[in-house]
């Protein structure tokens, strides 16, 4: 391969496209840049990148691309397909930005949740770029809206997150309605089984380059955890955020419900929050997003799904307030922060029966996980405090502005002595959170080094059964007898027997000898059922909290009930 480029200058880059990415501050050419750049300047084959998210993937290929568009010709030379409407619109700002010196281009997002006859007519009035998401690219293709029997490149871009969210079949649609001749230009963050699949199947012996290891967390995020009860999940999430006052963080939540209910619960205690869920409207998402870009909002509460695709280069922190139920899924959560070649922090909070999936983690990520306190009510007191003095330190003065009302105020203060006027300014600025946590307990959790669950070690030292989890249930036509049937097979471990099956609609209940329980979780760790990540997890037992105290009867009716809202519609179809 050619050697890396080191600046943008020296490249054969669109002189016109070079004095718009350097309005955009674009200096140095990040690692990614430096390889994908020139190889797709100079080379004609298909092309495997990998690379995290925030690490510069957008110019890597908008850059060439821009720079052997045919602006004279009316029709689609270029097809890039995202996971969602979010990166979709973010991959056509910065595009639309990078051509802003280059003549009648036109760049047309296509998109689910918009009105499609006004995209039909964009596209028609001759777009040379089409940005899409899988889904509405499909739609516009059987439509025949859209003509791509003259593209040059197909950019798949953030490929596993595409086939992590069931867009396999969609992408396939797309993919065969191409011409044979064009260049597919894949980007991912990881290389899952899906990935290669679409590289066999639609490149050409395609070129690989890699920055960093594969399926590797990125190297400027820092990863921590901390082992609380389920019932102080909340507490813990409030101090986290007390403890860092200049916090800038997304909150991942498992379910839409749970995500509003943090968001709502954040909001009252007077923090700068909201929420983004699948349940908003369009014009929801875009004003919270817009409000979260521009700092307005500090706290971005979010499930997963939701914020694929947000591209804010300043996060300061990822914390995770559930675990995802796919762990490839925490490599693009932590992926949100450490952009731009920026440090980051993705905390992770657990309770003591998760806690064992840290070490299943850091096995997939590449990376150890730090374990950290949950700052105490005395921590949190201290390091606000700090920053309040140091804020009042860096705190300019105009003198010119104040010095005619300083007598006056300097009057009514000569009784108080200088420790006087500082106690009491400190009181009253900092009352709140010394009234707070001035009884706080300590919520942290002693956690032993072995990293099972602790209900599966007692079951494991005395020979037990242990009881477990599946999200599968009545809803994927299982009764009792398939069920246990299809786990015994599909795990294939020697002398696993498992009994006792309840199922229910969405989620199944099991008992299995404890000494097997870990083994069968990693044995599904990727198990897929039709098209969905399989979960086997201890089932809870008496009942869990949530953040506010509320109680579920039977411990996972929350989850429950979350599963039956997600699948009763493709219930309905079988």
């Amino acid at each position: 391969m050619q050697a890396e480029m080191t600046t943008f200058s020296k490249s054969n880059i669109d002189k016109r496209i070079l004095k718009a990415i350097s309005g955009m501050g674009f200096e140095t050419p990040m690692p990614i840049q430096q390889q994908v750049i020139p190889f797709l300047l100079t080379q004609t084959r298909d092309l495997v990148a990998l690379a995290h998210t925030g690490t510069g993937k957008t110019a890597a290929f908008g850059i060439p691309i821009l720079s052997q568009i045919n602006a004279s010709s009316g029709q689609t030379q270029a097809l890039i397909l995202a996971p969602t409407r979010e990166l979709c619109l973010q991959i056509t700002d910065d595009l639309t930005q990078m051509a802003k010196y280059v003549e009648n281009v036109n760049i047309v997002p296509v998109y689910g949740g918009a009105n499609i006859v006004v995209q039909i007519r964009q596209v028609a009035a001759g777009a040379q770029i089409v940005v899409a998401t899988p889904g509405r690219m499909l739609d516009m293709l059987k439509r025949k809206k859209v003509n791509v029997s003259a593209i040059r490149w197909l950019v798949l871009d953030e490929a596993d997150e595409m086939l992590s969210m069931g867009f396999k079949e969609e992408l396939d649609g797309v993919l065969a309605s191409t011409p044979a001749e064009k260049r597919v230009l894949l980007f991912s963050a990881t290389m899952p089984r899906g990935v290669e699949a679409i590289a066999r199947s639609y490149m050409k012996k395609p070129v690989e380059i890699t920055v960093g290891a594969r399926n590797t967390g990125a190297e400027n995020v820092t990863h921590q955890y901390c082992v609380i009860h389920a019932k102080d999940r909340y507490a813990a999430l409030k101090r986290m955020v007390d403890y860092y006052p200049e916090i800038y963080a997304i909150v991942f939540c498992r379910t839409r419900t749970e995500t509003q209910e943090v968001a709502d619960a954040l909001m009252k205690d007077g923090y700068n929050a909201d929420a983004l869920h699948g349940d908003l409207s369009q014009a929801q998402r875009d004003s919270v997003m817009n409000r979260f870009r521009s700092g307005n909002i500090r706290l971005l509460v979010a499930t997963g799904v939701a914020a694929r695709g947000i591209d804010v280069v300043d996060l300061t922190h990822i914390i995770n307030y559930n675990l995802p139920d796919d762990i490839e899924d925490y490599t693009h959560r932590s992926g949100r922060t450490g952009r731009a070649g920026k440090s980051g922090v993705s905390i992770v909070i657990v309770n003591v029966r998760e806690a064992f999936r840290i070490g299943q983690i850091e096995k997939q990520i590449g990376r150890k996980f730090q374990q950290v306190k949950v700052p105490t009510g005395r921590e949190v007191c201290e390091k606000q405090l700090l920053h309040l003095v140091e804020k009042l330190k860096n705190t300019e003065i105009r003198h010119a502005d104040i010095d005619p009302f300083l007598p006056a105020a300097l009057e009514q203060l000569k009784s108080l002595t200088k420790d006087d006027l500082i106690a009491r300014f400190v009181s009253q600025e900092f009352n709140r959170f010394l009234s707070y946590y001035r009884d706080a307990a300590d919520i942290n959790v002693s956690q032993k080094k072995e990293g099972k669950p602790p209900a599966a070690r007692t079951a494991a030292a005395q020979g037990g059964r242990l009881r477990m989890m599946v999200n599968l249930g009545k809803m994927e036509r299982f009764n009792a007898r398939k069920l246990a049937a299809y786990l015994t097979e599909t795990a294939n471990i020697a002398h696993l027997r498992i009994d006792d099956v309840d199922v229910q609609l969405c989620n199944s209940y099991f008992a299995v000898d404890a000494a097997l329980a870990e083994v069968l979780v990693a044995r599904f760790a990727k198990e897929k059922y039709d098209k969905r990540r399989v979960r086997i997890d201890m089932a809870e037992r008496g009942g869990s909290r949530d953040y506010s105290g509320k109680r579920y009867a039977g411990g996972a009716k929350s989850r429950e009930s979350f599963f039956f809202n997600k699948r009763k519609k493709d219930f309905g179809k079988k």
